[in-house]
């Protein structure tokens, strides 16, 4: 890949879109638009203008947590990043060290038995690394009851998992998008489904309005960390039995079907068969998506800017192939995108041709 090795650290967006400027809003962004090799600049605002009626977007309905929670080892503060909840009512847990700017550096994990103390008098003790070859996650138990103590931790001390680009701590709040559910158990993501944080309530009404259609799914996304440039790690998702119908009658149809995030990506490529159909599926997935395997259902993706390290530049890969990916990112930064959660976003899409434009109803 042709894209520099590292993001010049101005382009890390430090707040949100809408603290960048008075009158700016969430789908104030800028969107930029690959077709092949063929790139486009937009606002995330255009966006209804950039799909045709009978395409349908996945999206992902996880809400954010504030997972990031005060600690101590010893006499040493440790922030811990709470991952992930384990059948076993164990978590997948990241210690990071506090910078003394408000945010975490990153931390060597371990060794077993390492006892973190945490706000309310709760014990969690760290008890083998999550995947070989890796000590960044351990698996931890809490001294409080399954599920729901270290979830109600959260509430009551908990803020969202944040980095070092960032300027400034923000409510959990700024850290939802429009699609957020709350669930049953209380569980959502460590880290936000980032790719659909543009989306307002306007703008959906808007894609509806025009006939794009819109396919809810879950996934919990874990933490990520910067520092790391690891696979992802098994995630729970769901994909509900009423999404799975409408994904295949799109699929049979001419309409696209557009994911918005990796996190969809992972979750409907998870319960798609080697026939392609798609049928609803819930627990855990390992699916690493990459061009070795290529993708089963979506023809699209909207996903932020992601560094040249990341594993899910090889999902975008998957979807849009090398040259798709190399282009739109020289683009990307030679036109000073901004990169991160608080970023601008990457629409790939499929090449159009000839016949498919003249049937677009929806295009100017």
């Amino acid at each position: 890949m042709t894209l520099a090795a590292k993001v010049p650290q101005e382009l890390s967006a430090r707040v949100p879109a809408e603290q960048r400027g008075r009158g700016r809003d969430r789908d104030a962004v800028r969107l930029l638009v690959s077709r092949g090799v063929e790139v486009s600049h937009h606002a995330f605002v255009e966006l209804p203008r950039l799909l045709r009626a009978g395409d349908l977007l996945i999206v992902n309905t996880s809400p954010t947590l504030a997972a990031a929670v005060d600690g101590r080892i010893g006499h040493a503060r440790v922030v811990v990043h709470f991952s992930t909840c384990g059948d076993d009512g164990r978590w997948a847990v990241e210690l990071r060290d506090p910078d003394g700017t408000g945010t975490t550096r990153a931390r060597a994990g371990g060794p077993a038995g390492t006892e973190v103390r945490l706000p309310a008098g709760v014990r969690l003790v760290l008890e083998e690394p999550v995947g070989a070859g890796s000590e960044r996650l351990w698996w931890a138990r809490a001294s409080v009851a399954r599920g729901s103590g270290i979830l109600g931790l959260m509430r009551e001390y908990g803020r969202p998992v944040r980095y070092s680009y960032t300027e400034r701590d923000q409510p959990l709040s700024v850290y939802q998008t429009v699609f957020a559910l709350p669930s049953s158990d209380g569980s959502g993501s460590a880290e936000m489904p980032s790719a659909a944080r543009p989306f307002t309530a306007r703008l959906v009404a808007e894609l509806v309005s025009r006939g794009v259609r819109f396919a809810p799914v879950t996934l919990h996304a874990g933490v990520a960390s910067a520092e790391a440039h690891e696979p992802p790690y098994p995630e729970r998702f769901a994909v509900p039995e009423a999404s799975a119908e409408l994904i295949n009658a799109v699929r049979a149809g001419a309409g696209r079907v557009v994911a918005v995030g990796t996190t969809a990506v992972r979750a409907v490529e998870s319960a798609a068969g080697p026939d392609g159909v798609v049928r609803a599926r819930a627990g855990w997935t390992d699916l690493v998506v990459s061009p070795e395997r290529g993708v089963r259902v979506v023809d699209g993706l909207l996903t932020g800017l992601h560094e040249p390290q990341a594993s899910h530049l090889l999902m975008l890969e998957a979807i849009a192939g090398r040259a798709t990916v190399d282009r739109g990112y020289e683009e990307a930064l030679r036109g000073l995108y901004l990169w991160h959660e608080f970023g601008d976003v990457h629409l790939v899409l499929p090449p159009e041709g000839p016949h498919t434009q003249h049937c677009a109803s929806n295009w100017w």
